[in-house]
C-alpha cells in the first residue's frame, strides 16, 4: 500500500493560508488539524459545514487523518440535511455555528476557542492513496443530487496537475481567492487542494459583493489567482470598481461567454481561463476563450471515443470516466465542447443546446439574468417547445425576441418569454432543478 503525506513538503514556517489579514504557517495549520482530529469521535462520516475556508480545510484534513469520509452536500437546508442524515446515521456535523442545524445530529464546534491546544506533537500523518476522503454531491442543477466518492491519491494527483497548468499561466505559485464555496467540487479542487498541494496559499474568505472581492484580494500578496464563476464575474464587471492586480482568473460551473471573458481580461489585464470538468470527474481540461475554442487536458489525462461516448483516462482514475458531454475530439488531449448530452435539443430536425441558448440570452445588453427550458409535451408526436425566464427590467419581450432572432433559428425562440424580478441561484451561480421545476409549475402549467 502506497501512502502520501497529509501535507506536502517538509514541515516548516512557510505560509499556507491567510485569515483575518494574518499569514498562517504550515506548522500552525497542521497543529489545528491534529488538535481537531483528536476531538473527533469514532465515526465513518462527517458533514463539513464550515463556511470559513480555513476552518473547512482544517476539518477536511482532520477527517482525512482519522480515516473519516467528509460528506460535502450542495445544500444545508434542514430538509436536505435531514434526508442525508437518514442515509448516513453515523455522521457528525462540523461547523463554526453555535448549534447544529439538526438538534438530533451530533455536533463538534470548529473555532479558535475550541482548538486551544498548543502542545500537539506535529507528527505528519501518512495517508493511503486509496483512502476515500470525500463523498461529493452534485449540485442538483440537472436532477436529484448524486454522490461521488473521491480518494486521496486521486485528489492529490488532480490538484498537482491543475497546479502545473495554473502556475505555468501565472509564472509562479499564487495566493488563491475564491468566490465559490469549498463544498462544491470546483471550489474544493481550486480553492483548497490546488493551493495546499500545489505550493500556493489560500484565503479563508469567500466574498460575494464586488467591494468584498476587492478587499479580500488586497489582503493577499502577489501573485494572486482569482477563482470565480461566470455569474460572479458578471456582477464584478457590472460593479465598475478597481480591483487589486491578479495574475490570472479561473472560472467554472457554467459556460463562459467570449464577451465576458474578453471584458474580464481587458479590465483585469490578466489571462482568463475556463475549466472543463464535473463533480464525477473533477477538473479535466482548460482553455483560454479569448484565444481558442479548443480545450487542452491536464497532464496525464487523455480522451478516447468508445461506443458513441467519450471517456477520460488517467492513471489516477479507478476506471475511465465517461463524459456527459458531446465533444469533437481533435487529438487525445485536445477537443472542442459541443454541448452537454442532456442539453441537446432537436426541434423539427434542427439541433441546438440549452447551454448555448442560455449563454446567448445572458449576453444580450439589458438582460440581468435568464434561462431557457423545455416545456413538457402532451404526446411524443408534439413538436418540442422552448420557454425562457428572464430578468430584464429595461427591456420588452419583443425587443429580446428580435435580438435573439439575429443569432438563432426561429424554432428556438422562447414562447412564452416570462419576465421575473429575479432568479434564485446557489453560491456557485447555478439554478437547481427543483427551482426550475417550481418555475415551470407556476408559470407554464398555468398557461397550457
Amino acid at each position: 500500500m502506497t501512502t502520501l503525506a497529509l501535507l506536502p513538503g517538509a514541515l516548516g514556517t512557510q505560509t499556507i493560508a491567510y485569515r483575518h489579514q494574518r499569514a498562517v504557517s504550515q506548522a500552525e495549520f497542521l497543529r489545528d488539524i491534529l488538535a481537531l482530529a483528536a476531538r473527533l469521535p469514532q465515526t465513518g462520516h462527517v458533514f463539513n459545514l464550515c463556511t470559513d475556508r480555513y476552518w473547512f480545510s482544517v476539518a477536511l484534513f482532520a477527517a482525512i487523518s482519522r480515516g473519516i469520509v467528509s460528506l460535502l452536500q450542495n445544500s444545508t437546508a434542514p430538509e436536505n440535511m435531514a434526508a442525508l442524515f437518514a442515509d448516513f446515521p453515523d455522521a457528525i456535523c462540523l461547523g463554526e455555528q453555535a448549534t447544529p442545524i439538526l438538534a438530533e445530529m451530533p455536533y463538534v464546534a470548529v473555532s479558535d476557542a475550541a482548538l486551544s491546544l498548543s502542545d500537539v506533537e506535529l507528527d505528519m500523518p501518512q495517508i493511503p492513496r486509496s483512502q476515500p476522503i470525500a463523498r461529493i454531491f452534485t449540485s442538483g442543477s440537472t436532477g436529484k443530487p448524486v454522490a461521488h466518492t473521491m480518494r486521496f491519491g486521486r485528489m492529490h494527483k488532480c490538484a498537482m496537475a491543475e497546479a502545473q497548468r495554473m502556475w505555468d499561466t501565472t509564472g509562479a505559485s499564487c495566493a488563491v481567492l475564491g468566490t465559490v464555496p469549498p463544498q462544491h467540487m470546483f471550489g474544493l479542487e481550486a480553492t483548497v487542494l490546488l493551493p495546499i498541494f500545489g505550493g500556493g496559499q489560500f484565503s479563508s474568505r469567500q466574498p460575494f459583493f464586488a467591494a468584498d472581492v476587492a478587499s479580500a484580494l488586497a489582503e493577499l500578496p502577489e501573485p494572486r489567482l482569482l477563482i470565480s464563476t461566470p455569474f460572479h464575474l458578471r456582477k464584478l464587471m457590472d460593479a465598475q470598481i478597481t480591483l487589486p492586480r491578479v495574475s490570472a482568473i479561473l472560472s467554472a460551473t457554467a459556460p463562459l461567454s467570449l464577451e465576458l471573458a474578453t471584458e474580464v481580461e481587458a479590465r483585469l489585464n490578466a489571462p482568463m481561463l475556463e475549466i472543463y470538468g464535473s463533480t464525477e470527474t473533477g477538473a479535466l481540461a482548460t482553455r483560454r476563450p479569448t484565444e481558442s475554442t479548443v480545450w487542452e487536458t491536464y497532464s496525464g489525462i487523455s480522451l478516447q471515443h468508445a461506443n458513441d461516448q467519450t471517456r477520460a483516462c488517467a492513471s489516477h482514475f479507478d476506471t475511465p470516466q465517461t463524459l456527459n458531454d458531446v465533444v469533437e475530439l481533435l487529438s487525445p488531449t485536445r477537443f472542442r465542447l459541443m454541448g452537454r448530452s442532456s442539453d441537446m435539443i432537436n426541434i423539427v430536425g434542427k439541433r441546438n443546446s440549452l447551454a448555448f441558448l442560455n449563454q446567448l440570452l445572458l449576453s444580450l445588453p439589458g438582460v440581468l439574468d435568464g434561462i431557457f427550458c423545455t416545456q413538457e409535451s402532451e404526446s411524443v408526436e408534439e413538436v418540442p417547445r422552448l420557454a425562457a425566464f428572464v430578468v430584464a427590467p429595461s427591456l420588452t419581450g419583443a425587443g429580446i425576441l428580435h435580438a435573439l432572432r439575429q443569432h438563432i433559428d426561429p424554432v428556438f425562440l422562447p414562447r412564452p418569454l416570462i419576465f421575473l424580478d429575479g432568479l434564485t441561484r446557489d453560491a456557485n451561480g447555478k439554478l437547481g432543478a427543483s427551482t426550475l421545476a417550481e418555475l415551470r409549475a407556476t408559470h407554464l402549467v398555468a398557461r397550457s
